[in-house]
């Protein structure tokens, strides 16, 4: 009712100002989201595997294991995203089509990348190793409302790439002009890089602008982690960290000038990657919505019949939340954590 949300705003606001004064920065964050949530605003990012299978084989993916391969292959009918969208997505604030297998084996794409603007999500995106996806394909995705491309790459020469990339040809020259072609009549349209590092491709950073020129928006950079069992093994992190200085902070560094958005870990995150416990971070699980033929965010969630409010509610997810500020003094948030902490250089 009316006067219950006046109630819960004026309850939010006074919370907020007890917090700016009373309590830290972490806590005000916290705080932050409960009055985007009462108020119904959007904060969740949606990412979404419409299919799990892939036409490469990558040697760092459980994708060269042929057992996960067989066991994971599955795929989410048009009809049943288009019950996710209207569950979630008017509370997404970014849909990220593609997280651990390839999207564009997916026949409906562009009809989910137009569902996400349909229900206004403000940032679509597309991760992909690319190889799929023609000319004409991502001309008609972005006409659609896609707003950034992600290419997966594992080296930036052919023979790391191939090596390392089983089954796929280097593109990323080819996505580079195309991003110029679509750039011209969709200005917001961004091309990213998802460089996975690891201790066979390292040195390959130093020419990355050899292969996307000057047509690059955002350079993310993945020390290589275990998710699973791979044909790749050499985890080890201990060169990466020793070369950072040389190779990382001088890349950083030709983003910065290049006018390029560069995601890195800083360096003291790169050597307790694989050491530290996953941390449980309610925060996160509220706002992290993955969604696959296997699984829908939750595991109570239901699509078919919740929404994300009704689910909200049936969980207390705000009475969490004012937990997480007020309940006891939850253990002090590592500056360093397993999870990737990236910083935009």
């Amino acid at each position: 009712s009316i006067v219950n949300y006046q109630l819960t705003k004026w309850l939010v606001i006074f919370t907020t100002y007890y917090v700016l004064v009373h309590k830290s920065k972490a806590e005000g964050q916290t705080i932050g989201y409960l009055a985007i949530h009462v108020l119904g605003k959007r904060y969740i990012g949606v990412f979404l595997d419409p299919v799990l299978a892939c036409n490469f084989r990558c040697k760092m993916c459980y994708f060269s294991d042929e057992e996960k391969k067989e066991k994971s292959a599955s795929t989410l009918k048009y009809e049943e995203i288009e019950a996710i969208a209207g569950s979630l997505f008017h509370r997404a604030l970014k849909l990220q089509i593609g997280c651990g297998a390839e999207p564009t084996l997916h026949k409906d794409l562009v009809k989910i990348i137009a569902l996400g603007k349909r229900y206004n999500v403000p940032y679509v995106s597309l991760t992909t190793n690319g190889n799929l996806l023609t000319k004409n394909a991502l001309a008609v995705a972005v006409e659609n409302g896609l707003d950034e491309l992600t290419l997966s790459a594992h080296g930036f020469t052919r023979e790391t790439y191939e090596y390392l990339m089983t089954n796929g040809k280097l593109i990323v020259p080819q996505a580079a002009r195309r991003r110029r072609r679509n750039k011209k009549q969709h200005p917001q349209f961004k091309l990213r890089i998802n460089y996975t590092i690891n201790n066979d491709n390292l040195e390959e950073l130093n020419g990355y602008g050899k292969v996307v020129g000057d047509e690059l928006d955002i350079l993310q950079l993945r020390p290589i982690q275990k998710i699973g069992e791979s044909e790749y093994q050499d985890f080890d992190l201990t060169n990466i960290y020793a070369r950072y200085d040389a190779i990382l902070v001088p890349l950083i560094e030709e983003c910065r000038r290049k006018h390029i958005i560069c995601l890195a870990p800083d360096k003291q995150n790169i050597i307790v990657l694989e050491q530290n416990d996953a941390d449980d971070n309610s925060i996160e699980k509220i706002t992290y919505c993955y969604v696959s033929p296997q699984e829908c965010w939750q595991d109570e969630f239901d699509y078919r019949t919740e929404t994300f409010e009704s689910y909200a509610a049936a969980h207390h997810m705000g009475r969490k939340l004012l937990w997480k500020v007020f309940g006891r003094k939850a253990r002090r948030k590592a500056d360093v954590t397993r999870k990737m902490n990236y910083n935009i250089k």
